[in-house]
């Protein structure tokens, strides 16, 4: 799985548990106290650590953006001759 697979997991999962978190059934089992209500606080430090190995992935991804970006710059280079010609869309 590359980087970016890997951070579109993570935001997924992210977005999904944010949803359940913000949801009414669930903000409703914890106000009636059918569930311990540390399952909030739970499920807030697993927002969290998710939200902090996504930036640690993104670390990674930006650089490879970075690094990509400036090879096509040189290869672009190159084709025009070491001119700085804008592209045509």
């Amino acid at each position: 799985m590359l980087p970016i697979e890997i951070l579109q997991e993570l935001n997924s999962c992210y977005l999904k548990i944010q949803a359940i978190a913000q949801n009414e059934n669930w903000l409703l089992l914890i106000a009636d106290k059918k569930i311990d209500p540390e399952a909030a606080t739970h499920l807030g430090d697993v927002l969290h650590y998710l939200s902090e190995a996504m930036g640690c992935v993104e670390e990674i991804v930006e650089v490879k953006t970075i690094q990509n970006s400036r090879i096509i710059n040189s290869k672009l280079k190159t084709i025009r001759g070491g001119k700085k010609a804008p592209l045509s869309c």
